[in-house]
């Protein structure tokens, strides 16, 4: 039998779980962590790509640095 699970819960427990990570880092370090994104080319795909990490990176408090 197959077990259901929730997507959504389990990603709102991980996204809690990078937050304070990140602020135990940022504690430890005196910095944030970062991501750098180098994009090339003009893919739609890509770019909404980088758009969304762009996006997760702010709500994780992850400094982004890129083009979107």
């Amino acid at each position: 039998m197959a077990t259901r699970i929730d997507g959504k819960l389990i990603s709102a427990q991980i996204r809690e779980e990078i937050k304070a990570e990140t602020a135990q880092f940022e504690k430890e370090n005196g910095f944030l962590p970062g991501l750098a994104v180098i994009i090339v080319g003009e893919n739609p795909a890509s770019q909404s790509y980088v758009r969304g990490t762009k996006k997760s990176c702010a709500e994780n408090t992850i400094c982004f640095s890129g083009s979107s």
